[in-house]
C-alpha cells in the first residue's frame, strides 16, 4: 500500500481509500474503485483527487494492493 500523492501509481479501476471534501477534518476514509483522475499535476501533497465509480470525489490517501 501506498499514498495517493503520485499521479502514475494510480490506475482507473485501482482500490483506494480517499478523504472526501467533508471528512477532511475527521480524516473518515472511504473506499472505492477509481473511475476517473481529476488532478493534472504529477504529484499533490494532499493527494490526487479522483472520482469513483459510486460518483464521490476526493483526495486518494491509500492505494490498497490488487
Amino acid at each position: 500500500m501506498t499514498d495517493g500523492t503520485k499521479r502514475a501509481e494510480i490506475t482507473a479501476g485501482a482500490k483506494v481509500s480517499i478523504v472526501l471534501k467533508q471528512d477532511q477534518r475527521s480524516g473518515k476514509l472511504t473506499n472505492g474503485i477509481v473511475k476517473d483522475i481529476l488532478t493534472k499535476s504529477a504529484t499533490h501533497p494532499h493527494g490526487i483527487k479522483v472520482r469513483l465509480q459510486s460518483g464521490l470525489v476526493g483526495r486518494v490517501k491509500v492505494i490498497q494492493a490488487q
